[in-house]
């Protein structure tokens, strides 16, 4: 059974990203923001997406899987307690319920890591997702 790996990209370039990642083996990244777009050059979606395919890495983006916008708000404002009650709310969706068993599926399969912004997992969603696979974890840090 893989292990499940996160990495947060704040700090970080891409191309650290990727050297994690194919350090850690990882073969499928899955990109849990909500909003796969970044201010960071190389982190929105598309361009994430082209340089991870070229590393041999796949991508897939779990929108049911990012954090509502109300939680991305209390982050910002320093409240993770509030992030975490909004989203573990959020996480009783349907999207976010077809996403998770999604999620589960690509893990089981090979060795795929969740992808979002903060650094430190504990003040990430990324976190509760990875608890909620329940699988081993491994924090990548790029």
């Amino acid at each position: 059974m893989p292990d499940l790996f996160t990495i947060g990209y704040e700090g970080s370039i891409v191309d650290s990203v990727v050297t994690s990642l194919l350090g850690a083996g990882v073969t499928h990244l899955l990109d849990i923001r909500a909003v796969p777009q970044s201010r960071k050059p190389g982190f929105s979606k598309r361009l994430l997406g082209g340089t991870l395919a070229a590393a041999g890495i796949r991508y897939t983006h779990l929108r049911g899987l990012g954090t509502p916008k109300a939680g991305r708000d209390a982050v910002r404002h320093g409240d993770v307690g509030a992030m975490h009650r909004i989203f573990r709310a959020h996480m009783q969706a349907p999207e976010a319920l077809a996403d998770l068993a999604r999620a589960a599926e690509i893990a089981a399969a090979e060795p795929a890591c969740l992808l979002c912004f903060e650094r430190d997992h504990t003040h990430c969603h990324r976190q509760i997702v990875a608890e909620m696979l329940g699988k081993t974890v491994r924090h990548l840090v790029a």
